[in-house]
């Protein structure tokens, strides 16, 4: 009788439509499979005749990164068993049809993620083996899967933070909160390729490959890898920062519109940083690429947030008497808002109940192990002052607990405090909410409520944490029980009288309003209050004033007294940065005793309203009409006026258009014929951008149905 002949490979059906749908990859495209970990995939295999279990043995291979092996975890050899075993790679549950073999393959959810090479090895008895490739694919982390450590049990935040391409930026005052449309889109053709090209420009990579790819199982290495290569301090990061107001070498931060432009540049010019970034825009890259790995993450902004570089707790501010904002005597800052991530994983490396959300900040602030990096750093333990625990947290805690001391500064030296503020800092913390455009505010989660016992009680031993060590230089634990300023005869307030537009005249409202304490003088009091505006920085500085302004006033003690203040548009127009953000400040002298009390508004000026709108339904590869309308609002033309669209599944990459001008009261009306790509909910986002206002920015949220099948 005949031997029976070798058995070779003939061909090799990677299933990609149906393993990418199972692993919920299917909008990342169909020309690739991609992968999630802890979970089967199907593969058919033809050969030359029908398999035979009992002679012919079947060994496959999976490597991924440089050199391989089984002991760094980025090799792994397994064998065709019926069975599938517990969290190994494996290749069971195999179904013989005639020479096909259909077998699913299982990578644990501990795998190394990145790009692999599947191979089989073919031999017959003791005979040697024959080695073919089968193929190529992508292995993510995978929130779906109980195993993973950045498993999230929630189909509605798994769509909120894995599935959704788009979100809101929130910006301006605590008080004045602006949403701003962000496209991610994570699911773009080639953005996860320029993920692991990211990982692969990394400075621990480029010392130490095989180690690196090693490492890329843990999702706590991977967030801290890709917290210091979106910013380009220390590496060929992806942005690099600029705080200053010339943009002229590149993009205005407030310019962009999404992700997809930015890591596109970068990639196409071999990992040249793009210029230019602030912190929205860290955060929403790092959004994108950490949601296209597989990571939960979500885009967190901190209004009047601390950036605390000596540790001690406190920021100090200055002011003259005459209400000028003094530039800061130490690096110490308080950001108008500040904004981060955070992504949700087990914390193993930590002690139990520190899982779940965890901040990582992008923005290159201070060094973290030599890098420019930040986190991740339990969110639970910065809300219980667990400032011992890693990574950064000590940093993350002041950023939203530290306190706010501000002083008169006279002559060269502090005269006295004016205030000490405990709960200025870290303000209406918010995200997106889930499966809506509304913001949430998350700052319960990071802190207990402001002025509570538990909060000044965690305030206190995180204090002592960072503080015992040089006792006796702190001067936070001695202010701590020194909140007996002397209290004052009448309190201020500062109010918009109307909603401030950019390009009108600005009317605020003084309130005064008289306190009856015991030991104050009786009868009224005289008051000599100056008032100073001026441009506030998105570092929490401020230029030079541009508008000074004094009142005398009498107080009775039983009136409340208003009084207007008038901020002219003539004052202001060549003064702000592209923010238009303004900082009123107020000191009024007491004559009767000679105390200083201080009174404080920061405001942003609203640009123009921009309309988008849809009136027919929206599907796929059919003819959408989109109608644009702008209105100028303001007192002066809006000069070299362009528009940018952006949209994930909506537009290819970007559509921009030149507008000109626009004159004051004049409206531009545009109509635009945008031909949709993916089926699903998408976000259509507007910018227009001109001389004078940088950020006009609208967006519209569309359903796009299926194409009717033919």
């Amino acid at each position: 009788m005949d031997p029976v002949a070798a058995l070779e490979l003939r061909s090799v059906e990677l299933q990609i439509p149906r393993n990418n749908k199972d692993h919920h990859t299917q909008d990342l495209g169909s020309s690739k499979l991609i992968l999630r970990r802890g979970q089967i995939f199907i593969l058919t295999i033809v050969f030359s005749r029908p398999f035979q279990p009992q002679k012919d043995h079947l060994t496959f291979v999976a490597e991924t990164g440089p050199e391989p092996t089984e002991l760094l975890g980025t090799r792994a050899t397994f064998f065709l068993v019926q069975t599938r075993p517990e969290n190994v790679w494996s290749a069971s549950d195999f179904v013989i049809d005639s020479n096909s073999l259909q077998v699913s393959i299982f990578s644990p959810a501990s795998a190394v993620i990145g790009h692999y090479t599947l191979k089989l090895e073919i031999s017959r008895d003791q005979g040697p083996g024959v080695t073919y490739p089968l193929g190529n694919f992508i292995l993510l982390f995978n929130p779906w899967s109980t195993e993973d450590d950045v498993y999230l049990p929630s189909e509605a935040l798994l769509r909120e933070y894995i599935m959704c391409d788009y979100g809101f930026v929130y910006k301006g005052q605590a008080n004045s909160i602006t949403s701003r449309p962000w496209n991610y889109g994570q699911f773009e053709e080639d953005i996860v390729d320029i993920c692991f090209e990211i990982l692969n420009k990394s400075l621990y990579f480029l010392k130490n490959p095989s180690k690196d790819h090693s490492q890329r199982n843990d999702v706590v290495y991977v967030c801290r890898v890709v917290s210091a290569m979106i910013n380009s301090n220390d590496d060929s990061g992806v942005l690099q920062g600029n705080w200053g107001e010339d943009y002229s070498q590149g993009t205005s931060p407030l310019e962009w519109n999404g992700s997809v432009a930015i890591l596109r540049q970068w990639s196409a010019r071999g990992g040249q940083p793009v210029k230019y970034g602030q912190c929205w825009v860290f955060a929403s890259v790092m959004c994108t690429v950490m949601r296209c790995l597989g990571v939960p993450t979500r885009v967190v902004s901190n209004f009047h947030s601390a950036h605390n570089t000596d540790g001690n707790l406190t920021i100090d501010t200055y002011y003259d008497r005459t209400a000028e904002m003094l530039p800061a005597q130490r690096p110490d800052k308080i950001w108008n808002f500040h904004v981060w991530n955070e992504c949700w994983m087990i914390r193993k490396d930590l002690p139990p109940g520190y899982n779940g959300w965890q901040v990582l900040d992008p923005t290159p602030q201070q060094t973290s192990s030599g890098l420019f990096c930040c986190g991740p750093a339990s969110v639970k333990a910065i809300k219980e002052g667990d400032v011992q625990l890693p990574y950064d947290t000590p940093f993350v805690y002041a950023e939203v607990n530290a306190d706010e001391v501000v002083w008169l500064f006279e002559g060269g030296q502090v005269q006295e405090i004016l205030a000490h503020n405990i709960s200025y800092i870290g303000k209406a913390i918010s995200t997106k909410m889930v499966g809506s455009d509304e913001r949430l505010d998350i700052t319960s989660s990071y802190k207990y409520p402001e002025g509570s016992s538990e909060e000044r009680s965690v305030f206190i031993k995180a204090s002592w944490k960072l503080l015992e060590p040089r006792r006796n230089s702190s001067s936070l634990l001695d202010l701590l029980g020194s909140e007996n300023f002397k209290d004052k005869p009448v309190q201020l307030q500062l109010h918009l009288a109307r909603a401030p537009m950019w390009g009108q005249d600005v009317l605020l409202m003084l309130l005064v309003r008289r306190v009856p304490v015991r030991d104050h003088v009786q009868g009224p009091v005289g008051l000599t209050v100056r008032f100073c505006a001026q441009a506030l920085l998105h570092g929490g500085g401020t230029r030079k004033p541009f508008w000074r302004h004094v009142v005398h006033l009498n107080v009775d003690s039983e009136k409340e007294l208003q009084w207007p203040l008038l901020l002219p548009y003539s004052n202001y127009r060549d003064k702000l940065t592209d923010e238009n953000l303004i900082h009123v400040s107020g000191i009024a002298e007491v004559e009767e005793t000679g105390q200083f009390i201080l009174v404080l508004k920061e405001f942003s000026l609203e640009p123009p309203y921009l309309s988008i709108e849809v009136f027919e339904k929206a599907e796929v590869g059919k003819a959408l009409n989109i109608h644009i309308t702008l209105t100028n609002t303001l007192m002066v033309p809006l000069n070299n006026c362009t528009m940018v669209l952006e949209g994930s599944g909506l537009i290819n990459g970007q559509m921009t258009k030149d507008l000109g001008t626009l004159m004051a009261g004049h409206t531009i009306r545009i109509q635009l014929e945008l031909y949709p790509i993916k089926a699903g909910r998408h976000q259509l986002q507007v910018l227009i951008s001109s001389s004078e206002v940088k950020e006009i920015k609208g967006y519209k949220d569309i359903f796009i149905a299926a194409a009717p099948a033919s």
